[in-house]
């Protein structure tokens, strides 16, 4: 299977993340600091951070599960937006917000988009939706200072409106530009999806789907079945049968961020 290459520019990894792909001792060092009170920030001292970091497995969230999505890129027709709408009505942003509609377009928020790849030694293009990649080690949260930036237990990587500062550490630090920062006020926001102005967001696999047993969105509107869900750490589990039968490709697997959104076809 040959290595297929992003078209665009945008999702190469910036520098920042790179560093804080290979360098996982910050996590380490926060995780560590239960005790300490020096302070880093006006207002941020390395106790809130402790705090934080050790609340990003509650809300029942499984140890035992990784959730992640398999995308067949062939099934993924060019020019279908199906999932970016269903996100957006689902989540309130975009589309889905009427405060967004009125903002300029190169600031509105943008949790799941479609891009196109194309192999540089034949030409061959593939569409597919690119959004927050759930890494299980994930670079926005080893750059976060205040540790709004979080994984839960089962993987799912989110962010706490409360403790985000709006630095964007976690945006230069994306290697998929999956996060946006929110520029205006918003006031027709969803109650499981919290919004605010000054603050980061990406997408969240619709975790308040996900706890309840459903499926993300984007999956159950994906009328030509590209997306698959679940638990790629069941064994038995669909899509961890997919993925043994089916040769799959991480987006910039060389990172060593270990993605949980995989994807074939390319």
């Amino acid at each position: 299977m040959s290595q297929k290459n992003m078209n665009n520019s945008e999702d190469k990894l910036v520098d920042a993340g790179v560093l804080s792909c290979q360098n996982k001792s910050r996590r380490n060092f926060l995780g560590k600091a239960a005790g300490a009170s020096v302070i880093i920030a006006p207002g941020v001292t390395l106790i809130g951070i402790s705090s934080a970091q050790s609340n990003t497995d509650v809300d029942g969230a499984d140890s035992s599960k990784r959730w992640g999505m398999l995308i067949d890129t062939n099934q993924c027709a060019e020019g279908c937006n199906d999932c970016v709408s269903a996100c957006q009505q689902e989540n309130g942003w975009g589309e889905g917000s009427t405060d967004e509609s009125h903002s300029n377009p190169e600031q509105q928020a943008q949790w799941i988009r479609t891009v196109t790849v194309r192999d540089k030694d034949t030409g061959h293009t593939n569409q597919l939706p690119m959004m927050c990649q759930h890494c299980a080690e994930p670079p926005c949260v080893d750059v976060c200072p205040t540790g709004a930036s979080m994984q839960r237990a089962d993987g799912i990587v989110l962010v706490d409106k409360h403790i985000c500062i709006g630095c964007r550490y976690c945006m230069m630090a994306c290697p998929y530009k999956a996060r946006s920062f929110v520029h205006e006020s918003l006031h027709d926001q969803k109650a499981y999806a919290p919004r605010g102005k000054g603050t980061v967001e990406a997408c969240t696999l619709c975790v308040h789907r996900v706890d309840k047993g459903e499926q993300p969105a984007c999956v159950e509107s994906c009328s030509s079945g590209a997306m698959l869900f679940g638990d790629i750490n069941d064994t038995n589990s669909e899509i961890s049968k997919k993925l043994k039968e089916v040769g799959s490709t991480q987006i910039r697997a060389d990172l060593g961020a270990n993605p949980s959104v995989r994807y074939s076809g390319l």
